[in-house]
């Protein structure tokens, strides 16, 4: 697509106006990091449109503080004070299961989280309720089976007006990228803790 111009045009009866704002499903998938760095940009730039956007993160634990959650709860406060922008919601699903997979004693109690929450957010969807949705790691749910893949694409494709839609992390599974509009795969080519670096703050959160 150079400089923004499709090389294809479909003859799909649409205008180009209406294909503009046909809302997006988006996956980041891959083993690289940045999966959900680049969908919180997205998010920020959503915002900055005036865009109602919500975050909804699938397993990074509750006391886990990421750096993109505090900078997009401020642009929150600076809507609600000034009026610019749009509104954000962040809300954490997880209790850490990417870390607690091997341990089978809570899974039952992860996968009943993890369903509850895909649940809340149908019923937004439903509801129109966001413009703008991150769906921060839930490959993870789809991948063991907490929650069904066929179930959230049949969801996601009938979801009404122009919601936005963007899903993060490692293993999607092959059906929802093959439902997505808009695919990008993070390959690692080299990261610091190959070195036996551990994360730093700026880098990591």
């Amino acid at each position: 697509m150079p400089q923004g111009v499709p090389t294809t045009v479909p003859d799909d009866g649409l205008t180009t106006r209406q294909r503009r704002n046909m809302p997006v499903l988006a996956v980041h998938t891959g083993e690289g990091k940045g999966k959900s760095t680049a969908a919180f940009g997205m998010a920020m730039r959503a915002w900055n449109a005036g865009l109602r956007v919500a975050v909804f993160q699938f397993v990074k634990s509750a006391k886990w503080k990421v750096g993109e959650e505090s900078a997009l709860q401020a642009l929150g406060e600076v809507h609600e004070t000034t009026g610019r922008g749009g509104p954000v919601e962040w809300h954490k699903m997880g209790q850490g299961w990417s870390w607690l997979r091997s341990n089978t004693e809570h899974a039952e109690d992860h996968a009943t989280a993890a369903r509850a929450g895909w649940s809340e957010i149908a019923r937004r969807l439903a509801a129109e309720q966001h413009d703008f949705y991150v769906l921060d790691e839930f490959t993870y749910p789809l991948d063991w089976g907490w929650v069904d893949t066929a179930e959230v694409i049949d969801t996601l494709a009938g979801r009404p007006g122009r919601q936005h839609v963007i899903i993060t992390g490692r293993r999607a599974p092959q059906a929802l990228t093959d439902a997505a509009d808009l695919v990008t795969e993070m390959r690692k080519v080299r990261h610091p803790m190959d070195a036996g670096r551990k994360g730093q703050k700026g880098i990591e959160w």
